[in-house]
């Protein structure tokens, strides 16, 4: 049960990590792919990609792994950068050794990219993710702000509608139902004239 949560928690990341990465950021990353990782991330948003497509095609895959393709697709190039930065300590990296790289990272790549890469190594269940689950919850530079909750079900909002407006629907209400009662009364007083005779 214990993989099963973290595994969930892990995916918690990238979805908060995407939510809180602007679409300016988004499509940055989109315009600075090759070719190659821009044709697998068409694919992934099911059309040409752009920040709106890609939010679509996360919204949708959260469970399927289609999230976690898009993250690994869209930060490639930042992560690729956080190994070279890493050097020798890229696999097992301290939490100071990632404190030390992660201003050039985020300089270079954005803070919503920089986010998204480590969370997407987290859900990758790399060597260092408990350190790095620890610094988008708790560094000030890359920490995630705190999730937003969720309703379980959809939110229906009532519209606003003022005390005369209110006041006039009530009123409409009560006239039909008086109209109703009227005519029910009409049948019934015809249905005994009927039976009488």
């Amino acid at each position: 049960m214990n993989q099963v949560k973290n595994r969930l928690q892990a995916l918690g990341l990238v979805d908060r990590a995407f939510a809180n990465t602007t679409d300016d950021e988004l499509n940055a990353a989109i315009e600075a792919l090759g070719d190659e990782h821009r044709s697998a991330l068409d694919e992934l948003a099911k059309g040409e990609a752009d920040a709106a497509s890609v939010r679509e095609a996360v919204g949708h895959g959260r469970m399927d792994g289609t999230m976690e393709s898009i993250a690994l697709v869209v930060t490639d190039a930042c992560l690729a950068d956080c190994i070279e930065q890493l050097g020798e300590h890229a696999d097992y990296p301290s939490s100071d050794q990632l404190r030390e790289v992660l201003p050039g990272i985020v300089e270079r790549h954005g803070i919503g990219i920089s986010r998204l890469m480590l969370a997407s190594t987290v859900a990758g269940e790399a060597p260092a993710s408990s350190i790095i689950r620890d610094l988008l919850k708790h560094d000030d530079l890359v920490k995630l702000p705190p999730a937003e909750d969720k309703p379980i079900s959809p939110m229906v909002r009532k519209p606003q509608v003022d005390d005369a407006e209110r006041e006039a629907i009530k009123a409409k209400r009560k006239e039909l139902k008086r109209q109703k009662q009227e005519e029910a009364r009409t049948r019934r007083e015809q249905s005994q004239r009927d039976r009488s005779r």
